[in-house]
């Protein structure tokens, strides 16, 4: 797997999570064998396994979105869509009118507020060369064209690097997307921060995220994560560079229709004086009440996790968490930055990432919140012979459907060192032992850029997966799944 967007390492405090055998406790979901996606007519395959985001709006009601390269060899947006348990035809983004000959689209965001009531975002090259944003919204099963994200008025106009990375819908037609930019403020462009929404189904243009007072002339802002749990009501985070060169946490809250003014991040106690801080996902269980995880790196130059809490519209300091007992003095650990933090209700949350043991082996791990206490990591149990995920394995996705009842989606290297594609459940905060997914078409590996990279859990039992594995030796196919 690829597409880090931060590290993260997690967790311990009180609550021991454990991992045991599948057979020793009830079963969690089961899982049927995976399915090819369709593609679009003339496509050869998804560049780099690029499946990345799905969102479920109800039980077998989804969409997924990503990247897939067509006869040409030009990469054009894909969006999938299951309608009571069934996967549509493919559709492909219908490009901006001002996109270049190859326009390198991808959609790398995308939120369901309701069945079939849908948007997506990502990011296109334009004719001039500029890297553009671009959103999409589906209403009634019906996909609009993409359409350009007007810039706030500083933006460059020439030499434009421009991402839109995450959406949040709270209901069908009123979403808040996040993204970057490059503002004129600087020679060579100040990256700033941006938010777009789509109002009673009508997309205005892009403000500017105002910033902490320290930060530097170019504070290199990354928004990573939104999230709306109720209409103009939604919480960002991410990061920034202040005036000496050190990288915060960022967050930022919408509150009634306003956008407040960015805060920083409060550290744990023992972090580095350049800590390089940063928030990566979010998720919020009512207005200015939410949860964020991230990294940080610690007084002894270790890369540690963090968590930190928002309760009525206050971020708390933010608390240190670690790694399984067996971790390296400095473990390292990556959070993928896609789905890997689930939050069913308040002061209760799941995450999962990839960290080094004591072998320097790179490793799994699944970490739990129960009550407000962040437990112990667990580490991944994988299935009989293998030893380790890989550098480019881990955990990616993680869906809860209420407390101590999660699924997680990850992938691993076999005895043959192949990448494999996992699933694993939890029950009663007890994660099992992770089932290897069979791939379509008997593939025998998901290749270094696939395994699961969306899973959402509408029901206990009931979970829709997506994500990516090679169908050849060089040519990476689209797979979803559905447990039984």
């Amino acid at each position: 797997m690829k597409f880090p967007r931060t590290v993260l390492l997690v967790a311990t405090l009180a609550t021991m999570t454990t991992a045991v055998s599948a057979g020793a406790t009830n079963a969690g979901p089961q899982w049927r064998a995976a399915r090819i996606v369709a593609l679009p007519g003339g496509a050869t395959g998804l560049p780099q396994g690029y499946l990345p985001v799905l969102s479920c709006a109800s039980a077998r009601n989804c969409a997924a979105g990503g990247a897939y390269s067509d006869a040409a060899g030009r990469s054009q947006g894909l969006l999938l869509e299951e309608v009571a348990g069934i996967w549509r035809a493919p559709q492909h983004v219908v490009v901006p009118p001002d996109s270049a000959a190859d326009p390198g689209l991808t959609v790398g965001a995308l939120s369901c507020a309701a069945a079939r009531n849908c948007a997506a975002g990502g990011s296109y090259r334009q004719n001039g060369g500029n890297l553009q944003s671009f959103v999409a919204s589906e209403v009634r099963g019906a996909w609009s064209g993409g359409r350009l994200v007007v810039l706030p008025a500083d933006a460059m106009t020439t030499g434009q690097t421009s991402s839109l990375r995450s959406i949040s819908c709270a209901s069908a037609g009123n979403c808040s997307a996040i993204g970057t930019y490059l503002d004129s403020a600087a020679t060579v462009g100040r990256s700033d921060g941006y938010v777009v929404s789509e109002t009673h189904g009508r997309w205005g243009g892009a403000t500017e995220f105002s910033l902490p007072a320290n930060a530097n002339i170019n504070p290199f802002v990354s928004f990573n994560q939104v999230d709306c749990p109720s209409v103009g009501n939604c919480s960002a985070v991410g990061s920034y560079v202040d005036l000496n060169g050190v990288t915060h946490g960022l967050s930022v809250d919408e509150v009634s229709g306003t956008w407040a003014p960015s805060q920083s991040l409060t550290l744990p106690g023992d972090a580095n004086a350049f800590p390089g801080a940063s928030l990566s996902e979010i998720s919020c269980f009512s207005a200015a009440n939410c949860t964020a995880i991230g990294s940080y790196t610690n007084a002894s130059g270790a890369i540690e996790g963090l968590a930190v809490a928002e309760r009525h519209g206050q971020w708390d300091r933010a608390v240190a968490l670690w790694m399984p007992p067996a971790a390296a003095p400095n473990p390292g650990a990556y959070l993928y930055g896609f789905n890997g933090l689930s939050c069913p209700s308040v002061g209760n949350c799941s995450a999962g990432g990839r960290y080094r043991d004591a072998r320097q082996l790179y490793q799994g791990f699944l970490v739990n919140e129960v009550n407000g206490r962040w437990g112990v990591a667990t580490e991944l149990v994988l299935p009989s012979g293998a030893q380790a995920v890989g550098k480019n394995g881990g955990v990616v996705a993680v869906s809860c459907h209420s407390a101590g009842r999660c699924s997680a989606g990850a992938a691993y290297l076999d005895r043959a060192h192949h990448y494999q594609a996992l699933v694993v459940s939890e029950i009663a905060n007890t994660w099992l032992t992770g089932t290897t997914l069979k791939l379509p078409r008997a593939a025998a590996a998901v290749g270094i850029d696939g395994g699961v990279y969306g899973l959402v859990c509408s029901t206990a039992t009931s979970c829709t997966a997506t994500g990516s594995y090679l169908g050849s030796k060089t040519t990476y196919q689209g797979f979803t799944d559905i447990t039984r």
